[in-house]
């Protein structure tokens, strides 16, 4: 696959209509645009039928069941792209980019490699020959004991593939994680002339949060580019926000692989930057999610019939670029809800009987002193309808010290089983985040009997193969169970963040459905504004409409509530899975361990 997507423009349209003559001749032949999608679809019409009917003559009907089922959903896929009702959504026409190449007329420095790629798998795929690198089983040709010899070898190299991927991943409770991590946290003590009992102590790191090159500068060395983000991020007064705790994540002498994805999290890039800057000045919404747009009160966010969010903070100890509400969340010293609100946003909750869960998040909620926090929990355990009260927090990754005894007495006081639940949702990325603090924190709230819940959000910097499922054992193990992988989103200033769909999609059938089905426990989810979760394991919730001269696919997706109520579906720009692949490559990555990638829609 490398060499295929190393070749020119000029040689991918050689090998685009090499793959598939047939449709170079209709495209070719065509004297209309209209020509040529009549005669396409005819073609692609005859394809399907011969796949599927046995009494067809064609080498077609001899092909694998698997190459039949992917052709099918090639053929699905072409079929979409070439359609009026798709060019019009989509303001743009695939088709007729391929019919202007059959005939020499276009302008190729319109178009990008990744857009031949689409189409060179897409007619490899609706030809039958998307997977003649894959080999038949040889335990299908065998019987009794020696096909279960046979399947239990196949089964022992999936297994030892899995293991030598996970080996490559840095895990924070590994011997030499925290080797490093103890040196950084002295040096960290030292600087700000604190005691071993000062780390100890949520409120010294809350007293300490580093916002500042200057200061990141005296502790860890930073890449070039680091600097320049942050130096931007200052001048713009785009807040940044570095707990102690975190910070001991980092690699202290520079960048290195095991650490990418925490820096990632918490540097902002000159991207990010401008692109916020740019909102700004445009007087842009960057309220991506619609919030405003399901807020029936201040403070309160209601997507589903049963659950709403309560949000009584709006910042956090430390701030992830790439979080869904970063035209929100506020410096911690600047929050500006007050309790009035919560109160109204209380009562509220007590007089719609149609909620029996509240998700208390923001921000991060565990910013607030113990007082408040049990208050808030006093409060709406007082609702005699509501049964569950979610909080939703990082602090397990980026603050562990703040679970202590007064949390934790607040907590054992309001979780009642059988009357009203207590749990938590966290959001670990990274194995490498899961500390020996972190899991003394865990083991704490486990001991209550309350349930911690991880949403991961499927970045670039955990999108590498078996990554994710390195987090999902190291969560499980600690305590946690694996709930959300959330597809990252559209928004332009976290474009450094964002993967194809198709790759979590891939993660989940060749890698997540390798582990024990107690770990592979979370859902993929692709969170549509406005609307809610749509799960991205079943292709009723979404499909793709057309394919970008730039590589992007377009999708549309269906609410979770279609079938029950004719709601509006929400059209999606993915990311290009050329691009992305070019990105890999460039990370030292070997791209042919994601080959299948395209198949996955």
């Amino acid at each position: 696959m490398k060499h295929l997507l190393l070749l020119s423009k000029e040689n991918l349209i050689k090998k685009l209509w090499s793959t598939d003559p047939k449709i170079f001749k209709i495209l070719n032949n065509s004297k209309t645009l209209d020509n040529a999608r009549k005669y396409l679809f005819e073609h692609l019409n005859d394809l399907e039928r011969a796949y599927f009917n046995i009494c067809d003559k064609s080498h077609l009907k001899n092909a694998h069941t698997i190459e039949k089922n992917n052709a099918k959903e090639c053929i699905k896929v072409l079929k979409n792209v070439i359609r009026t009702e798709n060019e019009y959504l989509s303001k743009f026409s695939a088709l007729d980019i391929l019919w202007k190449i059959s005939k020499k007329s276009c302008d190729l420095t319109k178009i990008n490699k990744g857009y031949l790629c689409e189409f060179i798998f897409l007619f490899m795929g609706i030809n039958g020959n998307a997977f003649r690198y894959l080999d038949i089983p040889k335990y299908i040709r065998e019987e009794g004991r020696n096909v279960a010899l046979i399947r239990s070898k196949k089964l022992d190299d999936y297994s030892s593939e899995m293991t030598d991927f996970m080996n490559k991943y840095a895990c924070g409770l590994f011997p030499a994680s925290i080797k490093k991590r103890v040196d950084l946290k002295k040096k960290i003590l030292r600087y700000f002339k604190a005691t071993p009992q000062d780390w100890e102590n949520y409120q010294w790191h809350l007293r300490h949060i580093i916002h500042d090159v200057k200061t990141l500068s005296k502790l860890i060395k930073l890449e070039k580019e680091e600097i320049k983000g942050l130096e931007c991020a200052e001048k713009n007064k785009i807040p940044v926000q570095i707990t102690p705790h975190y910070l001991s994540l980092f690699n202290k002498d520079g960048r290195k692989d095991n650490d990418r994805v925490v820096r990632a999290q918490v540097i902002p890039s000159v991207h990010y930057c401008k692109s916020v800057i740019e909102n700004r000045l445009n007087k842009s919404d960057m309220d991506f999610m619609g919030e405003k747009s399901t807020s029936p009160i201040d403070c309160i966010t209601r997507r589903y019939p049963q659950i709403v969010i309560l949000k009584p903070f709006d910042s956090c100890p430390q701030i992830c670029v790439y979080c869904q509400r970063n035209w929100e969340i506020k410096s911690i010293h600047e929050s500006k809800i007050t309790k009035h609100k919560i109160i109204k946003a209380i009562k509220w909750l007590h007089e719609n009987r149609n909620i029996t869960e509240v998700l208390i998040t923001g921000g991060d909620p565990l910013t607030l002193p113990n007082d408040y926090l049990e208050w808030l929990l006093k409060e709406v355990s007082k609702i005699s309808h509501i049964e569950r009260i979610r909080i939703g927090t990082r602090i397990l990754v980026t603050l562990p010290q703040r679970i202590d005894d007064g949390f934790l007495k607040i907590l054992k006081k309001y979780h009642k089983l059988g009357t009203r639940e207590i749990c938590i949702v966290t959001h670990f990325e990274h194995p490498a985040e899961m500390t020996s603090d972190s899991l003394k924190a865990i083991e704490n709230i486990k001991k209550l009997g309350i349930s911690i819940y991880n949403q991961q959000v499927f970045t670039y910097y955990n999108s590498r193969k078996y990554e994710t499922c390195f987090l999902r054992k190291v969560l499980k193990l600690s305590g946690i169970d694996p709930y959300y992988s959330f597809n990252t989103k559209g928004k332009e200033e976290t474009a450094d963040f964002r993967v194809p769909i198709a790759r979590i999609e891939q993660e989940r059938k060749e890698e997540a459905r390798m582990l024990p089905g107690v770990v592979r426990t979370d859902e993929p989810v692709f969170n549509v504004p406005k609307l809610g979760k749509s799960h991205l394991r079943s292709w009723q919730d979404h499909e793709i409409i057309m394919i970008l001269a730039d590589g992007r696919r377009i999708y549309r997706f269906y609410p979770w509530e279609s079938k029950i109520s004719l709601a509006e579906t929400y059209q999606y720009t993915d990311v290009s899975i050329y691009d992305y692949l070019m990105r890999l490559c460039k990370d030292s990555e070997n791209i042919e361990n994601y080959k299948s990638i395209w198949y996955y829609f």
